[in-house]
């Protein structure tokens, strides 16, 4: 009858919650890439072409099949150490589903079926004791091996044969066995799942109380198999960069065009960074050749500077690099935080730099725009959003605690030109052109890029000027971002090797 994956923890261990300190041990690395400067061969623009895919191949379904599993098993393991609050969930089929429809019918057909052997004269016992029999090997499932005392307990009091002759012979209480399983139940739930074991014991009909039993059993197993991944997650760290990049290897023995895209990123941003060094330079002193040095690049930097990019990739219409696939929708979450910070951040520089100059020493007034400006933009994530239209409205919001906090503090009104002005100024930040705008993006790139660069500090780098209003929201993205890049750099770390020998050289 039990459905879910899963197997709930154990009170004789414990009832204790995993720790989640092997996360950062994991992903707090220093780049492995070689440090060493490439000189290229000129300051013009660096122009790379694409490898030629490998010739098509036609694969079989096993393959398929065989590739499928172990990008599912990789992905699986890849989210247990990346995400420390990974837990498995109790199945919950779609209301109008025909799935669960079926598993009604099913599941009522079979409990009608057992009311109606236990309301015979005499009962008949054999849907029962197979269901004692099920609810036998999940209670032994939940052991460790030194429960010793307790497997024994449940075998002798569960013993299947014993329990056929008593039936046979009319001696069979079904309730003293439903009695000695909620309390082997309440021996081994999780501390969360004690009131539901409890209600148990108000149940005094069989069919309804083996109902609840199972459901309450699908739970606790649900409860072990998250305690299975906590207790496999330290061991899983010190393994997954190894086993990833095994997986890795063998689809890219399946597929080998799935460095394509990773090619292409690392290209993009190799030419990206020669583009921003190679500044026109000075003429040359009649006479002197070669004056100039070319730009330089290492690996490290270009590795660094492609996963900004990332920050700012177009999901809808470019594929993203093989890589990083399973860590795109973090790399999404990251994007948006990092745009709402940007507007946020100048929406506040752009009010303290209008204002009176005194405003921005008073807390109250600074956390009270903060609050109203990030609740305006909540939304700012979902496709009706529309940031001109919300800036206005936080314009004029913020105008008017302006005024109310010069009135507070006795100060003299803003002018109504200069009112205009700041409202001006703030719906002026919904273009990407907006120079405040791109300053407080640029200022949050070097920021993300200093803290890559940082290598094993504890510390993070100090903010540039104008995001102390964002700071602390700014340093908890950093923090995420550095941790999700130093892993896939631990994980990656020979393929991004090996493409960056040939652009660089």
């Amino acid at each position: 009858m039990s459905e879910n994956l899963g197997k709930s923890s154990v009170k004789e261990a414990g009832k204790s919650k995993d720790s989640q300190q092997g996360l950062e041990e994991a992903v707090e690395c220093s780049d492995e890439a070689p440090q060493n400067q490439v000189k290229l061969e000129s300051p013009s623009r660096h122009k790379v072409r694409r490898p030629h895919s490998s010739p098509a191949r036609f694969v079989t379904a096993e393959e398929l099949l065989e590739t499928a599993k172990e990008v599912t098993n990789m992905a699986l393991a890849h989210e247990i150490v990346v995400n420390g609050n990974f837990r498995i969930q109790p199945v919950e089929l779609p209301e109008d589903s025909l799935e669960k429809r079926v598993k009604e019918i099913v599941h009522k057909a079979f409990w009608d079926c057992l009311s109606a052997q236990l309301g015979e004269d005499p009962p008949t016992y054999d849907h029962a004791i197979k269901l004692v029999g099920e609810i036998k090997e999940t209670l032994l499932s939940f052991l460790l091996p030194g429960h010793t005392r307790l497997r024994n307990q449940i075998t002798e009091v569960l013993d299947l044969d014993l329990i056929k002759q008593e039936a046979e012979n009319g001696a069979l209480d079904i309730s003293k066995l439903a009695e000695f399983i909620i309390g082997m139940m309440g021996t081994l739930c999780a501390p969360a799942r004690d009131e539901e074991v409890k209600k148990l014991k108000d149940i005094k009909e069989i069919v309804p109380l083996f109902r609840a039993i199972f459901s309450v059993l699908d739970l606790m197993k649900v409860d072990m198999a998250n305690f299975a991944v906590s207790s496999i997650r330290p061991h899983l760290m010190r393994q997954s960069v190894e086993y990833e990049r095994k997986k890795f290897q063998e689809l890219l023995e399946r597929q080998p065009n799935s460095l394509d895209f990773v090619t292409q990123w690392l290209e993009e941003a190799a030419d990206d960074l020669v583009t921003q060094k190679c500044q026109p330079a000075l003429p040359a002193p009649e006479g002197v050749a070669g004056s100039r040095e070319p730009p330089a690049l290492s690996p490290a930097a270009v590795q660094n500077h492609a996963y900004l990019r990332l920050l700012k990739w177009d999901h809808l219409r470019r594929p993203f690099p093989e890589t990083v696939l399973m860590d795109q929708s973090r790399f999404q979450e990251l994007q948006l935080q990092l745009e709402h910070l940007t507007v946020l951040g100048a929406v506040m520089l752009v009010t303290f730099s209008m204002a009176t100059p005194g405003l921005s020493s008073h807390a109250d007034f600074a956390k009270k725009l903060k609050m109203i400006v990030k609740i305006l933009l909540t939304d700012m994530h979902l496709p009706s959003f529309h940031l001109r239209d919300v800036l206005t409205t936080i314009g004029e919001k913020v105008s008017l605690e302006v005024s109310r906090c010069l009135a507070l503090c006795g100060a003299a009104p803003c002018s109504p030109g200069k009112e205009t002005a700041l409202r001006g100024q703030i719906q002026a930040l919904g273009s990407s052109d907006n120079p405040i705008h791109r300053l407080m993006e640029s200022r949050i790139q070097a920021f993300l890029e200093t803290c890559l660069a940082w290598g094993h500090q504890k510390q993070l780098p100090e903010v540039p000027g104008g995001l102390g209003p964002v700071q602390k929201e700014l340093e908890e993205v950093a923090i995420k971002f550095v941790r999700l890049v130093n892993y896939n750099k631990m994980v990656f770390c020979p393929y991004y090797d090996r493409i960056l020998s040939k652009i660089l050289s």
